[in-house]
């Protein structure tokens, strides 16, 4: 069901010209003509076209591909752009007004997209403006590599592949060359770059309603930057197989003359509501694919959004063959304010080694490894480790709902690869017969796998535990230091995490679960059974929490009256580890775990 877009403007029809103004306003070197709603044209403020020395460069079409392509005015790449109405080709009046403006001596390339409206519009533009005396030439890039190549006489169509042609226009004019070299460099990159895009949304127009032309689930290949339809639509793909088709098709379509062996650039363009995260994703997939499976020496990567179409989500993917001298005018200085930072130069190796040593390398191999034969006190804490882990992995989906109402929605997954860290260094580390140097292992495993808050806390948890059981010689621990190793532990979270009972945390779990372990071992209450009833404390006490306002963390920024809903996640994995470990260790062990426990206290 189509419903109404939304959108943070004012009257749809001055979002072109407010954003002009936003723009000149935020990018000092940046200046427009004062023709609106008629003419709406972005130019570099220090060029003026009696006096410029240099051939301008001037591209430009419809609206809503921001930044395309008033984002890329500047010294070394445009010196103008001609701004139509959102996904309109602007007016032949408009692109004299830009020619007029920047255009010296040294004559004008226009840089257009292969659209009928803009080839029309800049075509009879040219024509006026050579009829004024001006020097004139154009370049039409269409790099689409989604449709066949028999589409008529419209050709393919101009996509995110134009923002490398006007980059290569720019540095070739910078450097003070002809108006024939600069056209001749500019044709050159545009016979050599393909690109593709896929979309999982159509873009919604400002003041009109949302397609629901593409349905949960679908995404389409191939589609325009305007939203029209594209080549095919099919069930949403993880994205290896997306980038591997969407490669394939531009490779293979013979649209563009590149082979193995060649070099080229690589530019992920999102189309306006694609994640950074996403866009990263693509790039890091798709480079090894141009490598291994293509044979390609990829020289540049582009990765963020450079010619969108509004809000819509997906990417394109561009691909042009490049020598050293495309490379030099792709690599050439710019101020344009959208032209990506950092990403002229060599690639380094894109990772290495971590400097630091791992705590294991500071210790024995016998002391870091799984004993060949567990003690008794072994035995009981695999079981119990075992039981606790595959309790918050069994969680993961609950705990990631409740943080969702009151956090940012990721406790369960945060947990969950804290436990799963846990059971499989388990297998080859852990030292269970020494139970100081296992919760120290613990501690190591949280902090490599768990990220966040969560992870630093637990980290610290099994620190202070560790420090506190070390200081024990003997080699089994009793239940009295495994209370004051949990009691030094929890002192540690507070310590350094603000919290304390009644804040809604963890803590809220386990202080009353420390209250009832000693004051149950005190009363002489045996080892197992204290243990038991410390866990129904600290499942009583997690649940709680719904009653708490929250003073620490994310939630304390969520109203009592949603905190109200649902308990706090962090302390119901903490209370749901606990009386997992308890009761494994009863139903297993009990009364052996007493027997070996109270023989140690003897």
């Amino acid at each position: 069901m189509a419903f109404q877009g939304k959108k943070l403007i004012n009257n749809p029809n001055d979002v072109v010209t407010e954003f002009i103004e936003g723009l000149v306003e935020t990018y000092q070197g940046l200046q427009y003509l004062d023709g609106f709603p008629e003419v709406k044209v972005v130019l570099r403020a220090e060029v003026s076209g009696a006096t410029y020395d240099k051939v301008a460069v001037i591209s430009g079409g419809g609206s809503g591909h921001e930044p395309a392509q008033a984002g890329y005015v500047g010294e070394g790449l445009l010196t103008a752009s001609i701004c139509g109405d959102v996904f309109a080709s602007p007016t032949v009046d408009s692109i004299l007004a830009g020619i007029r403006a920047v255009t010296g001596p040294m004559g004008c390339l226009l840089v257009v997209t292969n659209y009928t409206g803009d080839r029309l519009n800049f075509g009879l533009a040219a024509e006026q403006a050579r009829s004024e005396g001006y020097k004139i030439e154009t370049v039409i890039v269409g790099d689409d590599c989604a449709l066949p190549k028999s589409q008529g006489i419209a050709g393919r169509r101009g996509l995110a592949g134009t923002i490398l042609v006007n980059k290569v226009a720019g540095a070739v004019a910078a450097a003070g060359l002809s108006l024939a070299d600069v056209a001749s460099e500019a044709r050159r990159a545009s016979e050599v770059v393909g690109t593709m895009g896929v979309a999982l949304s159509v873009c919604t127009l400002p003041g009109q309603v949302t397609s629901d032309r593409l349905g949960p689930g679908k995404m389409e290949l191939g589609l325009g930057i305007h939203g029209e339809p594209g080549a095919a639509v099919a069930d949403l793909q993880p994205v290896d197989v997306v980038v591997t088709h969407v490669l394939k098709q531009i490779l293979e379509s013979n649209y563009i003359p590149i082979t193995r062996g060649n070099r080229v650039v690589l530019m992920i363009n999102g189309l306006g509501a694609t994640p950074v995260m996403e866009l990263m994703i693509a790039a890091g997939k798709t480079v090894p694919k141009l490598q291994l499976e293509f044979g390609l020496l990829v020289e540049r990567v582009y990765t963020g959004s450079f010619m969108t179409s509004l809000d819509m989500k997906g990417f394109s993917i561009s691909i042009m063959k490049v020598d050293q001298t495309l490379l030099q005018h792709l690599d050439a200085s710019t101020k344009a304010p959208h032209w990506p930072v950092g990403s002229a130069g060599n690639r380094p190796p894109a990772k290495i080694p971590v400097p630091l040593p791992s705590s294991r390398s500071m210790k024995s191999d016998e002391l870091l490894s799984r004993p060949l034969q567990l003690t008794e006190q072994g035995h009981i804490l695999e079981v119990a480790i075992e039981a606790a882990a595959n309790a918050i992995i069994n969680m993961r989906d609950i705990l990631n709902d409740w943080d969702s109402t009151v956090g940012d929605g990721d406790c369960g997954s945060t947990m969950y690869k804290g436990a799963t860290a846990i059971l499989d260094d388990m297998k080859k580390y852990y030292p269970l017969n020494n139970a100081a140097e296992t919760v120290n292992e613990i501690g190591s495993s949280v902090r490599r796998a768990m990220g966040g808050t969560s992870g630093v806390l637990y980290t610290i948890f099994c620190k202070a535990a560790y420090a506190q059981l070390k200081a024990n010689s003997d080699s089994t621990v009793t239940a009295k230091q495994w209370a004051e190793a949990l009691e030094a532990a929890i002192a540690a979270v507070s310590k350094y995490g603000g919290a304390s009972t009644g804040y809604r945390t963890l803590l809220d779990a386990l202080i009353p679960a420390l209250a009832v372990l000693k004051e149950r071992l005190t009363s002489g209450e045996d080892s197992c059974t204290s243990f038991v009833l410390s866990s129904e404390a600290a499942v009583a006490g997690a649940g709680s929490t719904k009653d708490m306002q929250a003073q620490a963390g994310r939630s304390s920024y969520v109203s009592a009256a949603i905190l109200a809903t649902v308990p706090d996640p962090g302390a119901m994995a903490a209370a749901a580890w606990y009386r997992a470990a308890a009761l494994a260790v009863k139903d297993k062990f009990h009364p052996s775990f007493n027997s070996s426990i109270n023989k140690s206290e003897s």
